[in-house]
């Protein structure tokens, strides 16, 4: 044998079970805003309250994941807020094809031609382009 085997582990084994990525650490990472000026560090939440000492240990001391988790959650916020700020440019490209057939444009005889797929299609283009945007919350995205 040219190597060592390991030692059959036993009840008593030192191996870090594995972590779930804490939620309350999440949100705090997702909502934190840190600022540095002329050697102070301040931890806030977004909408200026102070984070208490608990919270700034928990937001100090993140496992990897946790890290991976909230940047994967702003990552979703982001894309959602992009898809917002697009809808009525896409909804506008959507429409013209339908408008271009009519001799008479107008929104409801371009959904007189479409079919069942289209008028969904237009449907989640008209409720993205007219709903207010939506807050960031983490575990919402």
């Amino acid at each position: 044998m040219c190597c060592p085997t390991a030692p059959p582990l036993n009840k008593r084994s030192t191996r870090i079970p594995l972590i779930e990525p804490r939620r309350h650490v999440v949100a705090q990472l997702c909502g934190a805003y840190f600022k540095y000026h002329f050697g102070t560090k301040t931890w806030s939440h977004h909408d200026g309250g102070p984070f208490t000492k608990a919270e700034q240990a928990a937001a100090l001391a993140p496992t990897t994941d946790e890290v991976k988790d909230a940047k994967e959650q702003i990552a979703r916020y982001h894309e959602y807020l992009q898809t917002w700020l697009e809808a009525p440019e896409v909804l506008d490209r959507f429409l013209t094809p339908f408008l271009d057939q009519l001799d008479e444009k107008s929104f409801g005889n371009a959904i007189d031609i479409m079919n069942k797929n289209e008028r969904l299609k237009l449907q989640r283009l008209v409720n993205a382009a007219a709903e207010p945007v939506r807050p960031f919350t983490p575990y919402t995205f």
